[in-house]
């Protein structure tokens, strides 16, 4: 019987040949840059600078910005399919790709102005960029950020703290969420972002150290001591609108860290398929043996189905079809993939797996945040739940 389709398809799963240019330069990058200093800078934690230099030369950081800024202007799929790549090779040092943090939502909120002086910095490798939301007593409740800045003298006096922050201790400028209308009636226009300048009197950042993996990525706390912004600095120049941006940011940025998923778990499964091939039990290759074989298939089976969802998360996305339910199923599956499939892959090295010349355990240390920031996997459940309720 033939089912094949008559006429027009809208649904499409293959990359076009643009992108899987894009997919294959970065993993040839990658795996040029990336293999001879990854467990150097995960040991010494330290972030990459010559490798984002290089990165930054080649594009891969600003794929989705617009053109006119010096970006690609390509989309959210594209910049996902570089990230699984930067990933499945060494997850700490893909992490060079977070230097544009929060240009996202400077592209998609700024004014004018904003966009012409920040962005160019982000392509042109001028600037590292950071989004500072999370607060010690605010992770997954953004209602609990406490951090205020009161109008005074053309611009704003922010003061309070942030917890977490990538690209705290290097970024030169930092995305600040915090309140600017305490007296809004809504709780949803209380708050702002603040473009800060990183040299600006006040502001502290202490690299936090001893992270469980994704040591090469530069993780901060912050403080702001009566820290004075310029008014021009209110991104998109209106007050209250902070927390549409911040939601906005968030699904954007759970795609990013679906793909991340995606990308640490195939990386693992190829670590485990390369092991299981040059070693031998009882006389035979470890390919050899159907329960191991087993084990590989149900790896893979998991890893084809978060690619798939974050993937269609992104085209969605980059299509104005947003849906917060995809977008949450795909970051709580890929998440959860990347631990499982790098779970497997560790027992499947045996005591090699617990050595980090094998680099296994660093991707086993490395995958456990992608169940954590952008929205902990409970945060996915409970957004997936309510959409599913309210329909």
């Amino acid at each position: 019987m033939d089912f094949r389709r008559k006429g027009n398809v809208n649904m499409d799963f293959e990359l076009n040949e643009e992108q899987k240019n894009i997919s294959e330069a970065a993993r040839k990058f990658a795996l040029g840059e990336f293999p001879q200093i990854a467990i150097e800078f995960d040991r010494e934690e330290k972030f990459p600078m010559d490798i984002w230099k290089k990165a930054v030369e080649l594009g891969f950081t600003a794929i989705f910005l617009d053109e006119q800024y010096g970006g690609l202007g390509l989309g959210l799929l594209e910049q996902s399919l570089v990230t699984e790549e930067f990933w499945r090779v060494d997850p700490g040092v893909g992490c060079v790709l977070l230097s544009v943090f929060g240009s996202e939502v400077i592209q998609d909120h700024g004014t004018d102005a904003q966009k012409s002086k920040y962005l160019p910095m982000v392509t042109g490798g001028e600037a590292i960029f950071g989004c500072a939301i999370t607060e010690a007593n605010a992770g997954s409740d953004i209602f609990s950020v406490r951090s205020k800045a009161v109008k005074k003298d053309g611009g704003y006096v922010l003061n309070g703290s942030k917890m977490f922050i990538t690209n705290g201790s290097i970024a030169d400028f930092l995305l600040v969420f915090c309140i600017t209308n305490p007296e809004a009636k809504s709780r949803y226009e209380k708050y702002s972002f603040l473009l800060l300048d990183t040299k600006t009197e006040g502001f502290e950042a202490d690299k936090l150290n001893g992270k469980m993996g994704i040591r090469a990525s530069d993780t901060a706390s912050l403080s702001f001591s009566d820290v004075l912004i310029p008014e021009v600095n209110l991104l998109g120049g209106q007050e209250g609108k902070g927390f549409r941006q911040v939601m906005e940011c968030f699904n954007f940025n759970r795609i990013i860290a679906g793909s991340q998923g995606v990308g640490v778990a195939q990386g693992a499964l190829d670590l485990a398929v390369k092991y299981m091939k040059e070693r031998e039990q009882f006389g035979k290759p470890l390919t050899s043996f159907q329960g191991l074989q087993f084990k590989l298939a149900e790896m893979a089976s998991r890893v084809e189905a978060a690619r798939a969802l974050v993937r269609m998360g992104a085209w969605m996305i980059d299509n104005g079809t947003l849906d917060p339910k995809i977008v949450s199923i795909a970051k709580l599956v890929a998440g959860e993939t990347a631990v499982r499939v790098t779970d497997e892959a560790l027992q499947l090295h045996g005591g090699y797996g617990y050595m980090d010349e094998y680099h296994v355990e660093r991707f086993y240390r490395d995958a456990k945040i992608v169940e954590i920031y952008e929205g902990a996997k409970e945060i996915e459940k409970i957004t997936v739940a309510n959409e599913i309720l309210r329909a």
